[in-house]
């Protein structure tokens, strides 16, 4: 009970009576609190370990729905903002509405075909879908099921799958895809393999990727989709393993039981009545509390505060200010708690006195203190002096013995910090990172070795605003550095500890590279858990943002003769790695999110955290496949040889970009347009290039040089990476098309020679302006995977098979 008051004091600057604070202050010091005996919970707000706002269920016996609604349907309780019945009125609005469904005993809640198990003031949880995939003996199938569902109107759907869920496979010859979409990052892909040798390798409890493997889901999915692939059929494991499963479920809510899951018959019903979706929603229509509280509609009553979303789509919710319980978005539905009512849980040793979201303790005449029963109570003024002494001498050495523990416990912590950051520069490769140094002999002075506390300082303690992006491979931070330079700080997620030296070698290997189309890498940090790097920092975001800024409108100084120099800026680049660095590096992850754009608008290829360096005697390595999905060469998916000829490839795809102004992949599209690669090859074949390419593009460009340019992206784009140009000649067949095209407007503006246009040049152009300030990866859907039966989801159509 106490605690609310200390909270008050925090939370949304609630102004709560100053003696309520000091006095849990206190309780909490020795952590007394008191337990309310009503039952249920409140709507209120709550302080976790972290600080965060942690909102409270709805309690019990208070008004939960608007007058003359139904409040339960089943065992479920449906709160307001909810409501039970189609157009009854009993929801905030319709997508809020939930159907009771009589004909079953008891009856079931639905929002639209989705059963609902549980509703709290964040989340709902959600009957899961399961997907089936059987096979006979002989490899052929004899059961095929898929899943697939949506979160309401997915435009407009307050309801996204939380981050709380894992993707989980089962079988020992199974793969799956889940494919989605994100509030604010496009098209989402998570991948999940799950084999087995034998069945004595299935271990009961583990989703390692042996018989049963699990993996995160992106945040913001307002829909997903999935089925099984089998790489041999299950001919190999038919005889304990005949069927693979997938589902999304709420983390830790399914055990894997090992081989008796793949012989039961009630599996799929088992994971059906046991594993729901945990679903985020919100209110407000899209509105942050800001925008919601000067509308008419703002839905926060009397008594409450509002809390914005933090499940990556905008909205807004409502809790109760502390001191307060009951419904935040019903009118007088947050009530004042009487902490004096219950004679058992009466704060004040003496006399109570009830404040709206408060108390007041008193002492009779004749008595002193603050009245708390756990506080200094009451005590009778003819005992002051001694219990004051008394007071006095345990204060004081309590204060010093807590002052000498708080000293000797700083010191021990500073010590094991230190010894903590050795640890890790050693685990991280530190020695060898200046033993490489040492022996380069003034090849690597721009290798700097950083200390976690430079970066952390830099970073302001790696703080949310200092974030510029997120990508495959870890988050990329906004520092300045003491000579108040501006650096990207990244941090990994993980590091392989077999792969320290290669780390080290390619961090040595990129402080020498010194292209001026190359993001720099400046240094890095050895100290931290995992290793940081640190690049020159580019301003203007990614190629990417700016094809498809304004919901895929261009920026209007994105021209065809830009387009032209941001290419040959590019492939010049690669060109570079591929050829003219000391010693070959394949950056293995070409796309527009990878091309950054400085204040000139100069192109730069940036995150190396996929490459791969080349010996100098050899033309390919074997990897496992990692990439991203639509950038990725079919040859190198289905061989695992990567050449530098898989780079020409990504490229390829990005110079399709910008003729079309069209994503590399993206599910909302046509079954023929869905694959960039594919649809563009399929164009050219059959005569409708200049159907497909941007309209400004047939206003700026001739058509002799669109078409020498769509030839290159299909010469890139051969499924033979043998038949493919190197970066060098792309580069050089780049510069050519951007010199003719110079000289094709100087004749125009001269009057020597008119161009011949493609389009009425009375018509006006489209200009488009553009705000890019971020780093963040809009179409980043990377992942590491090596499936040799998902190319027909990968490739539609565009399979070298």
């Amino acid at each position: 009970m106490y605690q609310k008051y200390l909270e008050g004091c925090l939370i949304h600057s609630v102004i709560i009576h100053p003696k309520m604070c000091v006095r849990a202050a206190w309780l909490c010091l020795f952590g007394i609190f008191l337990t309310s005996t009503t039952s249920g919970q409140n709507i209120g707000a709550a302080v976790n370990t972290t600080g965060a706002v942690v909102p409270r269920t709805i309690m019990k016996g208070l008004k939960i729905t608007k007058p003359g609604c139904l409040s339960k349907c089943g065992n479920l309780t449906v709160p307001y903002p909810f409501g039970l019945g189609k157009g009854s009125g009993c929801a905030i609005d319709h997508r809020f509405e939930i159907n009771c469904n009589t004909s079953f005993n008891p009856p079931r809640p639905f929002m639209g075909n989705l059963h609902i198990f549980d509703i709290s003031d964040a989340q709902i949880r959600i009957g899961t879908y399961v997907a089936k995939k059987c096979y006979s003996s002989l490899g052929n199938i004899t059961y095929d099921g898929g899943a697939w569902t949506s979160l309401g109107e997915t435009g407009s759907s307050p309801f996204t799958i939380s981050e709380l869920n894992k993707f989980t496979v089962l079988g020992c010859d199974d793969s799956s895809v889940i494919i989605g979409s994100e509030q604010f990052r496009g098209n989402a892909t998570s991948v999940c393999v799950s084999l087995c040798q034998r069945p004595e390798d299935v271990l009961q409890g583990y989703c390692s990727g042996i018989g049963c493997c699990q993996t995160s889901v992106p945040k913001g999915l307002k829909y997903y989709l999935f089925s099984l692939y089998s790489f041999r059929n299950h001919s190999r494991v038919w005889s304990y393993n005949p069927c693979g499963y997938a589902f999304l479920g709420e983390e830790d809510s399914f055990t894997f039981r090992g081989l008796s899951d793949f012989r039961d018959p009630t599996l799929v019903q088992r994971i059906l009545d046991t594993v729901p979706v945990v679903v985020d929603w919100a209110i407000g229509n899209l509105s942050s509390c800001i925008d919601a509280q000067r509308r008419d509609d703002y839905a926060c009553q009397e008594n409450s505060f509002c809390i914005d979303s933090d499940t990556g789509l905008r909205g807004y919710r409502c809790s109760c200010y502390p001191g307060f319980e009951g419904n935040p978005y019903l009118a007088t539905g947050c009530q004042d708690i009487d902490e004096c009512a219950d004679p058992n849980s009466n704060p004040c040793e003496k006399r109570c006195i009830n404040t709206p979201g408060s108390f007041n303790c008193t002492c009779p005449h004749g008595y002193y203190g603050d009245g708390l029963k756990y506080g200094r109570g009451c005590t009778a003024e003819n005992s002051q002096f001694p219990v004051i002494k008394v007071s006095l001498g345990l204060g004081f050495g309590f204060l010093s013995l807590i002052i000498g523990l708080s000293w000797v416990f700083l010191i021990f912590k500073k010590r094991k910090l230190v010894k903590l950051r050795e640890k890790f520069f050693q685990k991280n490769g530190g020695l060898l990172m200046k033993q490489q140094i040492t022996s380069n002999e003034g090849g690597v002075e721009s290798a700097k070795i950083f200390t976690a506390q430079e970066l952390e300082k830099a970073t302001n303690k790696y703080a949310d605003d200092r974030i510029l992006g997120r990508g495959g491979y870890g988050t990329v931070y906004r520092g300045i550095l003491p000579n108040k330079r501006i650096v990207a700080i990244k941090k990994s997620r993980m590091m392989d500890g077999s792969q320290i030296e290669q780390f080290i070698n390619e961090v040595i290997i990129l402080t020498q590279v010194n292209h001026r189309n190359v993001v720099k890498l400046i240094g890095c940090c050895l100290e931290a858990e995992v290793p940081l790097l640190v690049y020159e920092y580019v301003s203007h975001g990614t190629l990417f943002q700016h094809i498809y800024n304004n919901a895929g409108q261009t920026s209007d100084w994105l021209s065809w003769e830009n387009r032209l120099r941001i290419g040959g800026e590019a492939a010049g680049a690669l060109a570079y790695l591929h050829s003219a660095a000391s010693k070959p590096i394949i950056h293995r992850d070409v796309k527009s999110a990878n091309i950054l754009l400085d204040e000139n608008y100069t192109a730069k290829i940036s995150d190396f955290g996929a490459s791969r360096l080349v010996p100098l005697d050899q033309t390919q390595v074997t990897t496992l496949v990692q990439g991203t999905l639509g950038y990725l060469d079919p040859e190198y998916f289905h061989t695992s040889q990567l050449t530098e000829k898989s780079d020409v490839y990504s490229f390829g795809v990005v110079l399709a970009e910008l003729l079309t102004g069209k994503k590399p992949l993206c599910m909302e599209r046509t079954q023929e347009e869905r694959n960039l690669a594919n649809f563009f090859l399929v164009a050219m074949k059959e005569n409708r290039l200049f159907k497909i390419l941007e309209p400004r593009l047939l206003r700026e460009g001739s058509l002799e040089q669109l078409q020498v340019a769509a030839e290159l992206v299909k010469r890139c784009l051969q499924l033979n990476g043998e038949e493919r140009p190197t970066m060098k000649e792309v580069a050089m067949e780049l510069e050519g098309l951007r010199k003719f095209t110079k000289n094709h407007w100087t004749y125009d503006q001269q009057g020597h020679e008119e161009s011949v246009g493609l389009v009425n040049e009375n018509e006006p152009l489209d200009l488009y302006s553009i705000q890019a300030d971020s780093y963040t990866n809009a179409s980043d859907i990377s992942g590491q995977f090596n499936l040799d039966s998902a190319n027909q989801m990968i490739f539609p159509g565009n399979s070298p098979r």
